[in-house]
């Protein structure tokens, strides 16, 4: 049991390792590889500031990884020990029980020890006593045979480990070198953002503020959808829910049936900025409140409903690209910064249905703002899309 405990949990790193170094080349791609636009300092640092975190995540998994395996070699030494120790014991009992069976072996000796007996009883139980006597000697024969094979299993689960092992240790010799380049590139632009930290302090803010202000325009169109759902109904105005139709709570049940197993909104993408209060990675004291996820992707990438629903507005303020709104009985989802929208408000709309397009900037950054409402209340949503 506890082998099988470690294998799995061996199996649940190593699944937890494949998906780091794939979220970092993902990382390569999507915000790495295009020289020939130059990025301003602040996307530059959260860029490579979301890098080292992964990284980070990414030694700390194949640490991990090396120290299960450690255990894991050190608990085969011990039992390849005790079962040495075993066949030895195993193998000089049968040798003597072979010496002693080969004595007494003539089939005259064998019908003497039973005709000796006193009567049909001792008899009975001499034959008794001869053959559990050689099945016994097959017994620890098929014994010693059994112990032989598990020896060689773990002698070759042994070396395959060392070898895992070996593997593990050199990626992250790799790795650390990797990091260490990254933080030095870290540091030197830090260095010249704290030269100016008051202007960049300030556009960050700037930028918090646009995003606050869209957040606001949906929460508005959110909660006039909520009270014109409850006039049509028939019920308070000032209800903070959305009134269903039997269709609608069959389409409620059916998105939250599904949790944690939502499709991407894009096909290809990385989530740089997560659900949440978190501080800036410019600057410490200030706080990014994000009611959604930010994901890099490509350029040109076509957005996707994530699950069937009916669109409730498209809407795009004056300084901001346009945001799709989709409802899913009493839940919503919003994709913001739209370079192009295919839809408009009344379509009905399927799951990984194409909506609009992903706007990029001068910089060549392609951000898709995503985020998940339950009436008006933002949800994370990591919890609903799969493997976010």
């Amino acid at each position: 049991m506890s082998a099988q405990a470690q294998s799995a949990k061996q199996k649940a790193l190593e699944a937890k390792r494949l998906k780091f170094q794939q979220e970092l080349k993902q990382l390569n791609s999507l915000l790495f590889s295009d020289k020939k636009k130059e990025k301003n300092v602040i996307s530059l640092v959260e860029d490579l500031s979301y890098k080292v975190s992964v990284r980070r995540n990414l030694i700390k998994v194949t640490n991990d990884q090396a120290n299960l395996l450690t255990r894991e070699i050190n608990a085969n030494q011990n039992e390849i020990s005790s079962l040495r120790d075993q066949l030895t014991i195993l193998k000089k009992e049968y040798s003597e029980m072979v010496v002693k069976s080969y004595k007494s072996k003539s089939e005259q000796s064998r019908v003497m020890f039973l005709l000796s007996s006193d009567n049909f009883k001792q008899a009975y139980k001499r034959l008794q006593y001869i053959k559990q006597y050689t099945d016994y000697q097959k017994e620890q024969g098929d014994l010693i045979k059994a112990k032989t094979i598990k020896l060689q299993e773990l002698n070759t689960d042994l070396l395959r480990q060392k070898k895992d092992k070996d593997q593990l240790v050199a990626e992250n010799r790799i790795a650390k070198k990797e990091l260490e380049k990254e933080l030095k590139e870290q540091d030197k632009l830090m260095s010249s953002i704290r030269k100016s930290m008051s202007s960049y302090a300030s556009k960050i803010k700037q930028k918090q503020q646009e995003i606050e202000a869209i957040d606001k325009e949906i929460n508005r169109l959110i909660r006039e959808a909520i009270a014109a759902s409850n006039k049509k109904a028939g019920k308070s105005s000032s209800s903070k829910g959305f009134a269903l139709t039997p269709e609608a709570k069959l389409i409620a049940k059916n998105f939250v049936s599904n949790k944690g197993q939502l499709p991407w909104p894009v096909e290809k993408g990385v989530v740089k900025v997560r659900y949440g209060k978190q501080r800036s990675p410019i600057d410490p004291t200030l706080t990014i409140n994000s009611n959604g996820v930010r994901i890099a992707t490509e350029r040109s990438t076509r957005v996707r409903a994530v699950f069937n629903g009916e669109v409730l507005a498209v809407t795009g303020q004056k300084y901001s690209n346009p945001t799709v709104l989709i409802q899913h009985g009493n839940y919503i989802t919003a994709y913001r910064n739209l370079s192009k929208v295919y839809v408009k408000k009344g379509d009905q709309i399927s799951a990984k249905q194409e909506i609009g397009e992903v706007f990029t900037n001068n910089e060549g950054q392609t951000m898709l703002g995503f985020s998940i409402f339950k009436d008006s209340k933002p949800q994370n949503p990591a919890s609903w899309i799969y493997k976010m």
